[in-house]
């Protein structure tokens, strides 16, 4: 207990709880769109619990610096869109696809060349578009579930008002809370038993790869890896970015078969273990950011509990929970596209192509809405400059 003081493993503990609160329900509706049944899904999250605990343990006690990986929730968010319809087989040839092109940004240096070729606006754009979706499904639940879905807004707002940080937790409660007393809750599909990832053959198809796995790929790396990396800077913690990136990357594209479908430096659950609240040292934070890592492991044992706890819950439930959890980053997303005056008309056409759900030639509105706004944004740049 003197090597890892209760406030150390407390800022681990809530950060793998916040982590799992805030899109546990998103990466099982992602799961669940390319086909995955409970078993198949339950193994994913073993699988995604297990990376982040070894990578996080990995590079904190490497470096005794507090980084922490995660997974994709903007990412999960997309696939939740582009696998539908899709096999089990092609998602995971989407995985390994993005998780390359990631372990070539850091093998390369490109990443920051690559985010500079996109304007941050228009990346943004396609971020809000995709989770807009989410937003407008968390409210469209309150319909016939008042009772539920209204309990954890309320939950949410307060918490919000009170102590933000609990906030989707306390949603979370809120909404387990009533499920069981309203007899909502199918506690007899209910599992505790360890689920083994299993071996899943990539399939790879050019046109599910250029419509989901590339934006699939940006979206990771520009709403993810970058805020990951900025946020341990601005923590005062000096990071080898392009190693940080290839370890993280290297790790996904090695799991994706099992599931991984991502791996990324985390932001807001890192900044907790970054914080002066995990202790008053910032040489000695790096033990909340271990204790983090051991906490990711036990929740990987259990990932097939997680997962049929996930399966045993209302779907309005998740749906709520989803979109309450993403509010932060489309109310971000929002005000980063809009935010430079003279690139609004190309985020708006790349928000609401991506928002519409088009399909041109089998490939995706997320692609379609970068290339709609790129156009946009180049076609404008150049009449100002004439």
């Amino acid at each position: 207990m003197r090597a890892f003081p209760f406030s150390t493993l407390l800022a681990g503990f809530v950060a793998v709880l916040v982590g799992y609160a805030s899109s546990a329900a998103i990466i099982w509706q992602a799961a669940a769109a390319a086909g995955a049944d409970a078993h198949t899904i339950a193994g994913w999250m073993t699988a995604l619990g297990l990376a982040m605990g070894v990578s996080t343990l990995i590079l904190t006690l490497w470096r005794k610096v507090p980084v922490l990986t995660a997974w994709s929730t903007p990412g999960a968010a997309l696939l939740v869109t582009g696998l539908q319809g899709v096999t089990l087989n092609q998602a995971v040839g989407i995985f390994i696809f993005a998780n390359a092109l990631i372990v070539l940004c850091g093998l390369t240096g490109l990443f920051a060349r690559l985010m500079k070729i996109i304007p941050h606006s228009l990346a943004a754009a396609m971020l809000a578009g995709i989770l807009l979706r989410f937003g407008l499904q968390a409210f469209t639940s309150l319909q016939g579930n008042i009772l539920l879905c209204g309990g954890m807004l309320v939950a949410w707002l307060v918490f919000k008002a009170l102590a933000p940080r609990y906030a989707v937790v306390a949603a979370l409660l809120a909404g387990s809370g009533v499920a069981i007393f309203s007899g909502e809750l199918h506690s007899d599909t209910l599992n505790l038993a360890f689920v083994m990832p299993r071996y899943i053959a990539p399939e790879f198809t050019p046109s599910l790869l250029l419509s989901v796995g590339l934006p699939f790929f940006l979206v990771t790396m520009a709403s993810q890896n970058a805020p990951g990396i900025a946020t341990l800077k601005a923590s005062g913690y000096p990071a080898p970015v392009s190693l940080l990136i290839v370890i993280t990357g290297g790790i996904a594209l090695a799991f994706s078969p099992f599931g991984v479908y991502s791996m990324c430096i985390a932001a807001i659950t890192a900044a907790i273990c970054q914080s002066p609240e995990a202790h008053p040292q910032a040489d000695q934070r790096w033990k909340a950011a271990a204790a983090a890592g051991g906490f990711y492991l036990l929740a990987g044992i259990f990932g097939g509990s997680i997962t049929s706890l996930l399966a045993a819950l209302p779907v309005a439930w998740i749906q709520m929970l989803a979109g309450l959890a993403l509010l932060g980053t489309i109310s971000g997303s929002l005000v980063q596209a809009l935010a430079k005056e003279n690139e609004r008309d190309a985020a708006i056409v790349t928000f609401l192509v991506t928002a519409s759900g088009l399909t041109l030639a089998g490939v995706g509105s997320a692609f379609w809405g970068l290339v709609a706004g790129g156009m946009c944004f180049s076609v404008l740049s150049l009449s100002r400059r004439a």
